[in-house]
């Protein structure tokens, strides 16, 4: 396998070589053809797939002891089904038209997908942390996504509406305005260009201080060794995963060991192609001990997940790594249709990586992508000083959900002009409140929609159409 990690977009027009000037007046001019109140228009498709079918459609192929788990945590608010149900609402909005302008999609764009982790040089920043659907897609999807679940957090905290509103115009308007920045920076600029944790402490109001900081302690403090001391315990004076069924079992107790082992050392042979030769090196020190299978998100549950647990030197060398099973992006079969073609590239797990390079930066130095018997994989770093905030009542005041959505807002203008055309993007927004008001009419009628399917997924489950388990 190649380890180059170019990504396949066809070769930019020459019209991609015109001034910001220009680019910026072409985006207005795309107002003609799609005035930018029409975007806050939300009309279901007339042959609407049920939600419980297109979900159960979904999990045809993962592992079915996984499935009630997935349904139980949908089940636990309509914030959680959202988080969950992102084909359920990429299949709503994709009949609608678009501007045309193309960026690199986060494609399961919410609230909950932001966090913090460290850069390059080992301090944290803020952006965008979910990258399982990443896509070349329309611009208008990640920002609808985001501004809808502001809506349905904001009503899940117990937010009136008024807070919801004024939380999705926070994140338009800070989106708007970081664009229209983005569009006069260098490309190189832009490239490097972060949101630190100084200015995320900036961003959020004084009653948020103390709790942002405990969460950007915690997240410092996130590495191999704290991990070993809470998922690993010593046994014969080798350290073992330790078990949580059904969320953490050891391939022993799957009955897979030698078989899980041995599948693992195939597919880290195949990954170890996807890395540069640095880290190939690295990476080589390090022998494999131990793995186990991992249950992670909501919307991931029942896919395949490993956690392999590496040794370097000795004990005090751990290294975990996440072994995730990569599927097509929930965008592809919508932006294909728009594009008139597909990507060259079929490999789910470059397809995330690459995604996430563009779109984030991504320094994890073990990022990278391997198969395994006709399934794709990513692997990642399990935990390196990652963090986030909790959108749960009583660990996040909903208060603060206005001032968080526009730091939101600023993280996906960033993404979206690291891979994107911010001029264009600027020029068709405009300085207005035009995009803001339509947001707001779109995101409170997605998070009506949104209920109406949680309540639909409460019935089934009720009705014992779909298999639940619950977490306690």
């Amino acid at each position: 396998m190649s380890g180059s990690d170019s990504w396949p977009f066809p070769p930019l027009a020459d019209s991609a070589y015109r001034s910001v000037a220009e680019r910026r007046a072409a985006g207005k001019a795309l107002r003609q053809n799609l005035k930018r109140s029409a975007l806050g228009e939300y009309h279901p498709p007339t042959d609407r797939i049920d939600p419980v079918a297109r979900l159960e459609a979904e999990v045809t192929d993962r592992v079915p002891e996984l499935v009630p788990i997935r349904y139980g945590r949908m089940l636990t608010s309509s914030f959680a089904f959202l988080r969950g149900a992102a084909a359920v609402m990429i299949a709503d909005m994709a009949t609608a038209p678009t501007t045309g302008i193309s960026v690199q999609a986060c494609g399961d764009m919410h609230v909950s997908n932001f966090g913090v982790f460290a850069s390059a040089e080992r301090n944290l920043v803020f952006a965008i942390n979910d990258f399982d659907e990443t896509y070349p897609g329309p611009w208008e999807w990640d920002l609808k996504r985001l501004v809808a679940s502001a809506v349905v957090a904001g009503r899940y905290l117990g937010g009136d509406r008024t807070l919801c509103q004024n939380a999705v115009m926070a994140a338009v308007e800070a989106y708007s305005q970081y664009l229209d920045t983005y569009a006069e920076m260098s490309y190189l600029d832009l490239w490097y260009d972060t949101i630190t944790e100084a200015e995320l402490l900036q961003k959020l109001p004084e009653s948020a201080e103390k709790h942002t900081q405990r969460m950007l302690a915690k997240a410092r403090d996130r590495n191999h060794l704290q991990v070993l001391d809470e998922m690993t315990d010593l046994v014969d004076d080798r350290h073992h995963i330790v078990e949580d069924p059904p969320l953490v079992v050891r391939a022993e107790t799957l009955g897979e060991g030698p078989a899980v082992a041995t599948a693992l050392e195939s597919l880290m042979q195949d990954y170890l192609g996807s890395l540069s030769g640095d880290r190939r090196f690295l990476l080589s020190r390090y022998r494999l001990l131990d793995a186990a299978r991992r249950v992670v998100g909501v919307g991931s549950v029942g896919t395949r997940c490993w956690v392999a647990y590496l040794e370097g030197k000795d004990a005090s060398d751990p290294l975990f790594l996440q072994v995730k099973e990569a599927r097509p992006s929930v965008l592809a079969p919508y932006t294909e249709a728009k594009r008139g073609h597909r990507l060259p590239d079929d490999h789910s797990g470059r397809r995330v990586v690459i995604g996430q390079k563009l779109i984030q930066g991504s320094p994890d130095i073990f990022l990278g992508w391997g198969s395994l018997n006709g399934i794709h994989y990513y692997v990642r770093q399990l935990r390196d000083m990652k963090g986030g905030f909790k959108l749960e009542p009583g660990k996040f005041r909903v208060s603060d959900l206005p001032d968080y959505c526009a730091l939101c807002g600023w993280a996906l203008a960033l993404a979206h002009a690291k891979s994107g055309d911010a001029a264009m993007l600027a020029g068709y927004i405009g300085k207005g409140h035009a995009l803001a008001d339509a947001m707001v009419a779109f995101a409170e009628a997605y998070a009506d929609q949104n209920e109406r399917d949680y309540d639909r997924l409460v019935a089934a489950a009720a009705q014992g159409q779909i298999p639940v388990e619950r977490e306690t």
